[in-house]
């Protein structure tokens, strides 16, 4: 094992040493990344807009869908995309703006002579590096705040989904503000802390670190943190509840609680999922959910969602996931030290190695310029995680069907489908890039075959003449 290490870390320092070469155009890269990313993105965008002009439903849906109801999920789709599309091209030039004004070095010297100004020691390069971290991002999120307010109280108000006021617009930005800071702050000292510890080393103690940090937000979020937000009630006695806590039983679900939250004081959106330990769990569900839709499709939402569980897709996810961290703290431990990469951006290539001031060197700024230079290469990243989760999703619908809830599974789906607007047509690739679940269609057709997995293997064109055939015999 020893030998493996020693020599991936020669590999490892070869790169390095390859990558911190003054003749690399750091700074043009990431803006020639970023464009190409945006352009990707809005060329995926782009393929979606006919969509909205198709003027019938799908087959699968022309019998659920009135016509009023099908113009308004076209109007709400179209209004979503647009304000997409608007979001993507802010974000870019804000980016871009970034870069260009050398935002990220003037930030970091304007924080130091702050520090100067309270009689903070330059040397202490934690304190540092929160306090930069902290400006950079009230200085992109105040601005975003009218992206949001415009998303909530005219896109949503529009569509008829808002259900939130100004003041509990203003209180949840307070309160996310201030658990961003309580939480993020602390972490991420921690993180640069175990870096300045550690040292080359540094790789499998941050894995460790990041692992139990995400596991303890898995159980505080929804215990401490979302009871901020929203309010919890136990399911009244009824018949919703024998028959949850009878399918439960029957999996062998460790299901502890049982709850209704109160999703209709921000939107008219519905949901349900579950949380907590491997041998305690409660389950949640939306008082939207409830409100739409009968006992028994209530019951067939939740056999999904259990489907995930018994199918220990939750499990495969975070594996995956500390995979791609692991492949992301390799590859930044090859430009931790990169001056090149400091210089590029208008910082002082001596930080790339130590500080000046005496103190431990700012991880932060090397990590940051790090993400700026590979997020672009996240659009493949999201391809597969979305190709996973729609596998387990149509696995999850299987689940579900087989345990006999076929028809009312569909008519949930079919509820929430109209009740939420959701686009009725999806362009191909853009249902692979921004999808994480199948499209509504794919799912029906996927469950008539029981598991999913004849349509999950189809060809498009064999997809396609498949609906032709159930045309004519429709026809």
């Amino acid at each position: 094992m020893s030998g493996i290490v020693t020599a991936l870390d020669s590999v490892i320092g070869r790169l390095a040493d390859l990558a911190d070469t003054p003749s690399i155009p750091y700074r043009t890269a990431v803006v020639w990344l970023s464009g190409l990313q945006t352009a990707w993105e809005l060329y995926v965008d782009r393929r979606q807009i006919p969509k909205f002009s198709v003027p019938i439903p799908p087959p699968e849906l022309k019998n659920h869908l009135k016509k009023d109801t099908f113009k308004k999920a076209q109007a709400y789709g179209r209004d979503k995309l647009n304000y997409s599309i608007a979001n993507t091209i802010y974000s870019f030039a804000v980016g871009l703006a970034f870069i260009y004004f050398g935002v990220y070095a003037a930030t970091w010297d304007s924080t130091g002579r702050f520090m100067a100004r309270v009689g903070i020691a330059a040397s202490r390069t934690i304190v540092h590096s929160l306090l930069w971290m902290a400006y950079l991002t009230l200085i992109t999120a105040i601005p975003g705040l009218a992206w949001s307010y415009y998303y909530t109280f005219v896109l949503e108000e529009k569509h008829g989904f808002n259900k939130s006021t100004v003041k509990l617009f203003i209180t949840d930005t307070l309160k996310t503000w201030l658990l961003t800071a309580v939480i993020g702050l602390p972490v991420l000292a921690g993180f640069l802390k175990i870096i300045d510890i550690a040292g080359k080393n540094f790789v499998a103690w941050l894995m460790l670190f990041l692992l139990g940090i995400q596991l303890i937000l898995q159980i505080v979020f929804p215990i401490f943190i979302q009871p901020l937000f929203n309010k919890f009630t136990p399911l009244p006695e009824g018949e919703l509840r024998t028959r949850v806590e009878a399918l439960a039983s029957k999996l062998k679900f460790p299901l502890t609680h049982l709850y209704v939250i109160d999703g209709s004081k921000r939107s008219s959106h519905s949901n349900a999922y579950f949380y907590g330990l491997p041998w305690s769990k409660r389950i949640v569900i939306y008082d939207t959910l409830i409100k739409d839709s009968t006992p028994a499709e209530v019951e067939a939402v939740l056999a999904h969602e259990l489907g995930h569980w018994y199918l220990s897709h939750p499990s495969r996810l975070i594996l995956i996931a500390q995979g791609h961290l692991l492949f992301t703290l390799v590859i930044f431990s090859i430009f931790i030290h990169n001056k090149a990469l400091f210089e590029a951006f208008g910082f002082d290539p001596r930080l790339a190695v130590s500080s000046p001031s005496g103190g431990s060197q700012p991880v932060v700024i090397g990590f940051i310029l790090y993400q700026l230079l590979f997020e672009p290469l996240d659009t493949v990243v999201k391809f597969f995680m979305n190709s996973k989760t729609r596998k387990y999703e149509y696995q999850a619908d299987a689940f579900a069907v087989q345990l006999g809830f076929k028809k009312e599974l569909g008519d949930a789906l079919i509820k929430l489908h109209v009740n939420n607007l959701s686009s009725p047509h999806s362009d191909r690739l853009y249902s692979a890039y921004h999808h994480s679940h199948p499209t509504l269609p794919e799912r029906l057709r996927a469950m008539d075959d029981y598991t999913g997995e004849h349509w999950l293997k189809l060809s498009p064109q064999a997809k396609k003449e498949e609906i032709a055939e159930q045309h004519k015999k429709e026809d």
